[in-house]
């Protein structure tokens, strides 16, 4: 009977005594509070990791010079792939007659565009326009400067246009200007298609032709381009973006344009280079949060942890979003999770339920909830790294970030105990 008492079994089955408990508890905490502090990243180390990655940036400053429904916003679409509507949220005053948006991000921006407001209005005075751009240029760059001049096709009331180009040129004569002719397809026969770049039909190459002629010595290069939304029902929905790109080559410096052609030929990859370096950071935020969370998972009593995980996986997505740069409550990080773990809650209660196995339970549920842990920052990163692109978040990408994750981490766990 003492052998059997004595036994390995008997004696995980001890009860410890309440002052061993409050220790024990005490004990975690620190443990805690340590791991947390070695692999927390403070406001100032991230602030010089920005800066230090801004500086090198290739960054392009375009100014979209034109009118209302000129296609300035569609240009932005198509040099950098964002949804119409979220660049429609990115725009921010600048002026009284500008607006910015910086792609990705303020704090790390590949594409700063400034876009003119107001021009071409009755009651706006076109030398205050003139003004201000005048004094948004004579500020230090924050790296290669271009004009994008926007005119549509069929539009020939272009006087404001003539003299804001012709003082600007005047004052900043090595910033190039490209004119930009757009909406072609309002000089279509009703039931016309895109024809193959560059288009042949006669109206638009007459247009085109004397569109050029009007502004002779105002611009260094011209181009053409039909950019509409998919429900415009023309195809393709960018017509003219590889001969606009071969424009920018020509007048921008070889490391923004290449900046900018890897924003469309790697797609979803495009701020790979950027996107990497917040991972590598974040992952250091995902390693602790999933040791912990294993920490906790390891006790033996079904769903007693649960409320504590989900608090601590919570906490994981909130320091996530802080990085980068969405600064979040505890209630709204919870929504996150709850939006990108989809079906993993499945898994997560039978981590709880597997505790009810004897002997090898608590240390199954350890691993999976390490595992997921691990895997819900990783969707994490993925879900505010499209946010920081100014895209919306895909959730099968999320899923299968996290999917891979989980299958990856369950796979070293089992090769080494927790």
């Amino acid at each position: 009977m003492a052998a059997s008492e004595n036994s390995p079994s008997s004696q995980k089955r001890t009860k410890l005594k309440p002052w061993q408990s409050i220790k024990a508890n005490l004990a975690l905490a620190q443990v805690t509070r340590r791991m947390l502090n070695w692999f927390t990243v403070d406001d100032d180390q991230i602030t010089s990791i920005l800066e230090k990655i801004r500086a090198e940036l290739p960054t392009t400053e375009a100014w979209l010079i034109g009118k209302p429904q000129s296609g300035k916003s569609s240009i932005v679409r198509g040099l950098t792939g964002v949804s119409a509507e979220i660049i429609g949220q990115g725009f921010r005053p600048h002026t009284q007659h500008t607006q910015r948006y910086a792609y990705p991000s303020n704090d790390l921006p590949l594409l700063l565009f400034t876009d003119t407001v107001g021009l071409g209005d009755v009651d706006r005075d076109v030398q205050t326009i003139i003004q201000e751009l005048q004094s948004d240029l004579a500020q230090q760059a924050r790296g290669a400067r271009i004009l994008l001049v926007t005119v549509k096709i069929n539009d020939f009331a272009v006087d404001s246009l003539h003299q804001i180009l012709q003082e600007l040129r005047a004052k900043h004569p090595k910033i190039p200007v490209v004119l930009v002719v757009t909406c072609l397809h309002e000089l279509y026969a009703a039931a016309s298609e895109h024809s193959p770049y560059p288009p042949t039909q006669t109206v638009i190459q007459r247009a085109f032709d004397e569109l050029k002629q009007s502004f002779e010595g105002l611009f260094d290069n011209a181009v053409m381009v039909d950019f509409t939304l998919e429900e415009d029902g023309y195809l393709p929905i960018f017509y003219g973006l590889e001969a606009l790109l071969n424009v920018l080559s020509e007048q921008l410096p070889e490391a923004e344009s290449n900046a900018i052609y890897q924003l469309l030929d790697q797609a979803d990859e495009a701020t790979s280079q950027l996107g990497s370096i917040y991972r590598d950071v974040a992952r250091r935020y995902i390693s602790a949060f999933t040791v912990i969370a294993a920490t906790l998972a390891a006790v033996p009593l079904p769903f007693a942890t649960m409320p504590a995980i989900t608090a601590l996986q919570v906490s994981m997505i909130v320091a996530l979003g802080k990085l980068y740069g969405q600064r979040l409550s505890f209630s709204q990080a919870g929504g996150v999770a709850s939006t990108i773990a989809g079906g993993f809650l499945a898994q997560a209660i039978g981590r709880e339920l597997i505790k009810l196995v004897p002997g090898f339970g608590s240390v199954v549920a350890a691993s999976w909830a390490a595992a997921y842990t691990l895997a819900l920052g990783e969707g994490a990163c993925v879900y505010f790294g499209d946010l920081m692109g100014g895209k919306k978040p895909d959730p099968e990408r999320i899923q299968a970030a996290m999917e891979e994750a989980f299958k990856s981490a369950k796979e070293k766990l089992r090769q080494k105990p927790m």
